[in-house]
């Protein structure tokens, strides 16, 4: 039994927390990566650099609850800093390059817990980023939902209520709103 602690103890994990806008994917994050610090885990955070709405070098939520971060720029960053973490969060990566997959495949082969949050789909509904492909090697998915302003109901689908077609527009509740799978597809077809 001795030997099969030490050979789980030798691979670390990869749980990925997933969804739509206003869902609560940082505050489950932060959630996670507090408890790590109280079981005296080091912690070493990251966002992407482009990701400046509340602060440009901490997490933050919608709510204004916060935890401190290292932006960077690119995915092959995050291997370069983390040597000493137990456990590595990762925010916003559907921002992230498609490298993301294999950084976050390495720190879990290298012993380290990796938690990951990001949107699993952007505005049109489609799969954003390489958050698909780190939904497959998660060994722990959480998808977690807002509510639907329109109906209330369990919402999954970020609707960008502002003109704009560009993939990646940062925003806020005055850009996207949370809307379940009905409501999503009359604002679409009110267009």
């Amino acid at each position: 039994m001795q030997i099969y602690q030490e050979e789980v103890r030798q691979f670390g994990r990869i749980e990925v927390i997933c969804g739509s806008m206003f869902s609560g994917k940082t505050e489950e994050l932060i959630r996670r990566l507090k408890r790590a610090r109280i079981a005296r885990q080091r912690v070493e955070i990251y966002k992407p650099g482009v990701d400046t709405r509340y602060s440009e070098d901490d997490v933050v939520t919608h709510d204004g609850l916060s935890i401190s971060s290292t932006p960077v720029d690119n995915s092959a960053s995050i291997l370069l800093m983390c040597d000493e973490a137990d456990v590595v969060g990762i925010d916003e990566a559907q921002f992230f390059d498609e490298g993301l997959v294999d950084v976050c495949n390495t720190l879990a082969n290298r012993g380290k817990r990796v938690i990951i949050a990001g949107l699993d789909m952007d505005f049109r509904g489609k799969p954003f980023g390489p958050m698909p492909a780190l939904c497959a090697i998660a060994e722990d998915v959480t998808k977690v939902h807002a509510v639907c302003l329109r109906c209330g109901a369990p919402a999954y689908l970020s609707h960008r209520i502002v003109e704009d077609e560009r993939r990646v527009v940062l925003g806020e509740t005055g850009e996207y709103e949370p809307l379940c799978r009905q409501c999503y597809h009359a604002a679409v077809s009110e267009k």
